[in-house]
């Protein structure tokens, strides 16, 4: 009975240091990359898209830091999310009002961007490998990767002219267009 107390006990104090480590954990990441939120607003359409910005430090990007031809959580930290309130053509794809985890492929000249249903409480699992579930995909489209002309030291993400949903860092910048209805 004795030892069952103790077990009980531990699992406890595991499981409230688990909960408060995760929060510790995801509070110290963020020093280094910082969240973000960017919002784009016009008449009743709102979109928002929400994002850590790992820093270059020195290192290389694309085919380096982030593997060309690999699922990437596009940021640091937790998944990207992206949100609409409205149905909008993502790309060349119709995407319903809601709130998606974004995901990216690069590849030299193009990118794969996904938007996903599913959203998880981090954005890489054990191995370094994106926690994303391709049975959650909602839109999947691809976008040209063109050189930027200056080395941009953190990842950016922005709402762009008429409305492009752009991704910016080093000397990468991706676009993908949204096309909404003005009702």
């Amino acid at each position: 009975m004795k030892a069952l107390k103790w077990i009980g006990i531990i699992i406890v104090v595991l499981g409230v240091a688990g909960y408060f480590g995760m929060d510790y954990m995801m509070e110290q990441t963020k020093k280094n990359s910082p969240q973000e939120t960017i919002v784009y607003k016009s008449g009743n359409l709102a979109l928002e898209a929400t994002y850590c910005r790992p820093y270059k430090k020195g290192r290389e990007i694309f085919g380096g830091l982030v593997p060309y031809g690999e699922v990437w959580r596009t940021g640091a930290n937790e998944p990207t999310t992206f949100t609409t309130n409205k149905q909008i053509k993502f790309g060349e794809q119709q995407l319903p009002a809601g709130i998606y985890s974004l995901w990216t492929i690069p590849q030299q000249t193009q990118w794969t961007v996904i938007l996903n249903s599913e959203i998880p409480d981090w954005g890489v699992s054990f191995g370094n490998v994106a926690s994303r579930n391709p049975e959650f995909d909602v839109v999947k489209i691809n976008a040209a990767a063109v050189d930027f002309p200056d080395e941009l030291e953190q990842f950016t993400m922005a709402f762009e002219y008429n409305v492009n949903l752009t991704f910016t860092w080093d000397k990468t910048k991706v676009s993908v267009p949204i096309e909404f209805s003005s009702l």
